[in-house]
C-alpha cells in the first residue's frame, strides 16, 4: 500500500509526463500557458524526473515541471538544452514536504517571462533570452520522464491532478485552485483528474494513453514507481495512434455513448464469455482489478440480498461495487455504492446493517493513512444510492489502523480502527467491531511482546446515534490452543447462529467469522454475553489450513432467518490488465449450529435451479480401481456422491478436470486412515497455487460418507456430510482435462448412489 500525500504544483510551462499524451489538432498553437500538478515525490532525493512535460513529439522541444535536475530538492521549469531554464537555483527553496503530504506546483509561461508557484505562493520568477517554444497538434504529454528523447531520469511518486491552461493564469487563480474541482469560466485545455476520470483527459484532447514500467492509477492518483515508470497521452488527430488505441475516447454517462464504447463493452463481453477460467454460477467481478476483492456491506431487505464487492476501480481507487438477487443466483448489478471522495481516498473492507426504518447503512475503512472508519446510508427503494455521513470517520485514527488516545482516567489506550464489522443493535444502541492487524504489527510481533498484544483481537464500539462512537473494551478473550500468536483478526462477522439450514428461529449461539492474513477464513462459535457485552468462545474452526485461499468472509441473515455467508478466493490467474477481470467468490453457505455445537454448512438451496441434464449410478464398487463418469460436462457440474460406510478403503472419492492420461488432475477424496477430507491440486494445471489442502473430518460409527462437489471452470468445491468443506481454484491447460473418474486405493469402496447434473450458468457473461 502507497500511504504517500501528494505535492500539488502548478507551473506555466511545458511539462514532462511519464506517460505521453497526443494533442488534439488546434488552429492555434500553445505558447502562453500554464501547467499545473499535485504531486508527492516518493523521496527527496531523487533527480531529474518530470511530474508533467508537454513535448513536441518531434525535435527535441519541451517544457515540463522538473524535480531535482540541477539542485537537489528542487523544483524548476525543465526545457530542451535549459534554453528556458534559469540554471542559477542556489536560492530557490528547498522542499521539505514529507510523502504523506500534498503540494501543488505551478509553472506560469507568459513570454518571455516564466514564475513558479508552489502551494499558490511564488516560488521563483525570472526572464529568459530567445522566444518561447510553441506546441502544436503533434504535442504528446508525458508524466515521469523528463521528456522523450531521455528516458533515464524519471519521477518516483504519486500524481493526483495535472492540468494545462492556454492562458497564464494569476497568483490568485492558481492559489484557490483545488485538486478534481475546474476554475470558474476558465476551461483547461489538457486536464487530468485520475480520481473521476482516471488516465483520460477531461478536456478530451488527448484520447490514447499508454502506461509503461511500474505505472498505475490506484486509490485514484497516478502511481510512479521505481520501474521505469511512465504514462503518455497522444491526441486523436493521429489517425494511427487512435487506431491503435482501439478504445474510445473519454465520455461521462451524462453524454452520448460513442461507437467505440459499445464495440469495446462488446469486446469485452466476448472475452470474458471465452475465458477459459472464468465461472459460469461462481461469483466474478463484472470486470477490472478485484485485488483485494473482498465481499463486504451484505444485508437483506425488500426480499432481496445486495452484496458489495471490494475492487480496485481503474482510474478511481478501490471502490465498493453492488449487486442485489432475490435468488441467490442471479444478481442484478447497481451503481457503486462508495468510492473515494468526501474525505477520503477509497474503501477498504467493512459490513451492512439494516436499521428498523429500513435504512440501510454501510461500515467501511476509510482509505488511506489516519482516517478512521466510516459510514455511509442510503434510504431509497433500490438501496442504489449511497451518501457517506458528514461525521466521518465516525471511529478516528492517529495512525493507519490504529488509535492510540487516552481513557477517561488520562491513561494511555490503544485500540483497532480498521475493517470494521457489521453492525449490530441491543436495547435501541448500536455496535460494531473493529480488526486489530495493525495494531498486532506494531506491538505484537516480537518475541518478548506482551501476551495481550499477541494474536487475533477485536475492538467493540458502541453509539446511540451512528454518527458518534465510543470505545468499550476487547470483545472476547482469545484461546492460544486455537489459533496462533502470528494470526490477525480482520474481516470479522458477528452474527445469531440459526438452528437449521432452512434458518428458522436463532439458536442461542453467535457465531464469529473473520480472517487472519496469515491462515486465512476462520470462526469461533460461542455466547454473547449482552451483559456485559462480551463473547465467549465454545469452540473454533477453519475454513483453509494450507494457506489463505479461501478469504475474507461476509454474512448476513435473511428473511427466512437463514445466515448466508461468502467468501473471496484469493488464488487469481494472470495480469487483470490482460484478462480484463480478477476476483471470484465461493457458493453462498448456509451456516447453522449442529447438535454438537460446532458449524454445519452446505450451499443454499437455490443453487439447485441451475441442475439439468440430471445422470445417475447405483452401486459402484472399487476395488483399488477407478470409474469414468461419461456424458457430464466436467467443467461444469455438481456431483453428490453416496459411499458405504463399510468401506476398506484408505482413500476415496473423485477426481475432476482430469486429462485421459492422467497429466492433469484434481484429487478430492477422504482419507480414512488420517480421518483428513483432501484437496489435491498438485497436478491441476498451469498456474495456481498447486497444493495439498486437508481439512480434519471423522465420520460417526456407521455413517455414509456423502460427498458433493462443484465444479465451475477454474473453482472447485467439495462438502462433507455438512460439517466441513474445501474450495480452491484449479487452472488446467489441456482442452481435454474434463473428466470425472471416482476412485478407491488401498482397499474397496461401494458407491451407493452417485448423481450428477450439469450446471446451467447464472453470470450474464
Amino acid at each position: 500500500m502507497n500511504h504517500h500525500k501528494i505535492i500539488t504544483l502548478l507551473v506555466c510551462t511545458t511539462f514532462s509526463l511519464a506517460a505521453t499524451v497526443c494533442l488534439a489538432a488546434d488552429s492555434n498553437p500553445l505558447v502562453d500557458k500554464t501547467l499545473v500538478v499535485w504531486a508527492a515525490p516518493a523521496d527527496l532525493t531523487q533527480r531529474g524526473g518530470s511530474a508533467l512535460t508537454i513535448d513536441a513529439n518531434g525535435p527535441d522541444r519541451f517544457d515540463a515541471i522538473v524535480f531535482g535536475e540541477l539542485s537537489p530538492r528542487t523544483w524548476m521549469p525543465g526545457s530542451n538544452a535549459y534554453t528556458r531554464t534559469d540554471k542559477n537555483q542556489s536560492a530557490w527553496p528547498k522542499e521539505t514536504a514529507s510523502p504523506n503530504e500534498f503540494v501543488q506546483i505551478a509553472i506560469v509561461y507568459k513570454g518571455s517571462k516564466i514564475t513558479l508557484f508552489r502551494n499558490g505562493e511564488q516560488y521563483t520568477q525570472y526572464k529568459f533570452d530567445g522566444q518561447p517554444h510553441s506546441f502544436g497538434s503533434d504535442s504528446i504529454i508525458m508524466f515521469g520522464p523528463r521528456h522523450k528523447a531521455n528516458q533515464r531520469d524519471r519521477f518516483v511518486g504519486r500524481i493526483k491532478d495535472a492540468r494545462i491552461y492556454d492562458r497564464a493564469l494569476t497568483q490568485p487563480m492558481i492559489a484557490a485552485m483545488k485538486p478534481g474541482e475546474a476554475i470558474a469560466d476558465v476551461e483547461a485545455w489538457a486536464w487530468w483528474d485520475f480520481a473521476d476520470t482516471g488516465t483520460y483527459d477531461k478536456a478530451r484532447r488527448f484520447t490514447k494513453v499508454e502506461l509503461s514500467g511500474d505505472a498505475r492509477i490506484e486509490d485514484g492518483v497516478l502511481v510512479l514507481g521505481k520501474e521505469e515508470a511512465g504514462m503518455t497521452a497522444f491526441m486523436a488527430s493521429d489517425a494511427s495512434l487512435t487506431a491503435k488505441a482501439a478504445i474510445p475516447g473519454s465520455w461521462t454517462k451524462s453524454g452520448p455513448v460513442p461507437g467505440a464504447a459499445l464495440q469495446s463493452a462488446r469486446l469485452l463481453r466476448e472475452k470474458l464469455i471465452e475465458d477459459p477460467y472464468r465461472p459460469t454460477y461462481h461469483f466474478a467481478c463484472p470486470e477490472d482489478n478485484a485485488r483485494p476483492g473482498d465481499p463486504n456491506g451484505c444485508f437483506y431487505a425488500n426480499g432481496r440480498y445486495h452484496l458489495m464487492y471490494l475492487y480496485n476501480r481503474n482510474g478511481v481507487g478501490f471502490c465498493w461495487g453492488h449487486i442485489s438477487s432475490s435468488d441467490l443466483v442471479h444478481w442484478q448489478h447497481h451503481p457503486d455504492s462508495v468510492g473515494p471522495g468526501d474525505g477520503d481516498e477509497g474503501c477498504f473492507s467493512g459490513g451492512g446493517f439494516v436499521d428498523d426504518d429500513g435504512k440501510a447503512y454501510l461500515s467501511f475503512w476509510m482509505l488511506w493513512g489516519d482516517k478512521g472508519i466510516g459510514i455511509a446510508e442510503s434510504s431509497d427503494r433500490n438501496y442504489s444510492n449511497w451518501k457517506k455521513l458528514e461525521e466521518n470517520p465516525v471511529i478516528k485514527s492517529t495512525s493507519w489502523g490504529i488509535t492510540e488516545t487516552t481513557d477517561k482516567n488520562g491513561k494511555p489506550i490503544h485500540y483497532g480502527s480498521a475493517d470494521p464489522s457489521n453492525i449490530w443493535k441491543k436495547d435501541g444502541r448500536y455496535y460494531m467491531l473493529a480488526g486489530n492487524l495493525l495494531l498486532l504489527n506494531k506491538f505484537g510481533r516480537k518475541k518478548d511482546s506482551p501476551p495481550e498484544e499477541q494474536g487475533d483481537c477485536l475492538y467493540l464500539f458502541v453509539s446511540d446515534d451512528l454518527k458518534e462512537w465510543d470505545y468499550l473494551h476487547r470483545f472476547y478473550e482469545r484461546n492460544p490452543k486455537w489459533t496462533e500468536r502470528s494470526e490477525d483478526n480482520m474481516c470479522p462477522s458477528f452474527l445469531p447462529l440459526p438452528s437449521s439450514p432452512d434458518g428458522g428461529k436463532a439458536s442461542d449461539k453467535y457465531l464469529m467469522l473473520f480472517i487472519s492474513h496469515n491462515k486465512g477464513c476462520q470462526y469461533y462459535v460461542g455466547n454473547y454475553d449482552t451483559k456485559a457485552d462480551k463473547f465467549i468462545a465454545d469452540n473454533h474452526g477453519r475454513m483453509t489450513w494450507v494457506d489463505n485461499t479461501f478469504f475474507a468472509p461476509e454474512a448476513l441473515i435473511d428473511g427466512k432467518g437463514r445466515q448466508i455467508a461468502w467468501s473471496w478466493l484469493t488464488d487469481n490467474h494472470g495480469d487483470p490488465g490482460q484478462t480484463g477481470w480478477s476476483g471470484v467468490y465461493g457458493l453462498p453457505r448456509s451456516l447453522w449450529l449442529g447438535e454438537d455445537g460446532t458449524v454445519r454448512m452446505r450451499p443454499v438451496k437455490e443453487l439447485e435451479m441451475l441442475r439439468s441434464n440430471p445422470k445417475s449410478w447405483d452401486d459402484i464398487v472399487l476395488k483399488d480401481g477407478s470409474k469414468i463418469l461419461d456424458g457430464v460436462p466436467g467443467d461444469s457440474c455438481e456431483l453428490e456422491l453416496t459411499i458405504d460406510p463399510k468401506v476398506t478403503a484408505k482413500q476415496f472419492g473423485v477426481k475432476v478436470r482430469a486429462s485421459a492420461g492422467g497429466e492433469e488432475e484434481t484429487l478430492l477424496y477422504f482419507d480414512a486412515e488420517n480421518k483428513k477430507l483432501v484437496f489435491d491440486s498438485t497436478k491441476s494445471g498451469i498456474a495456481g497455487r498447486k497444493k495439498v489442502e486437508q481439512a480434519p473430518f471423522e465420520l460417526k460409527p456407521g455413517e455414509p460418507l456423502v460427498l458433493r462437489v462443484f465444479v465451475d471452470k477454474s473453482v472447485v468445491e467439495i462438502y462433507a456430510n455438512d460439517r466441513q468443506a474445501i474450495c480452491r481454484r484449479v487452472y488446467p491447460g489441456r482442452g481435454d482435462s474434463l473428466g470425472l473418474v471416482l476412485f478407491a486405493e488401498d482397499g474397496k469402496a461401494e458407491f451407493t448412489s452417485v448423481k450428477a447434473w450439469e450446471m446451467m450458468p447464472a453470470n450474464p457473461y
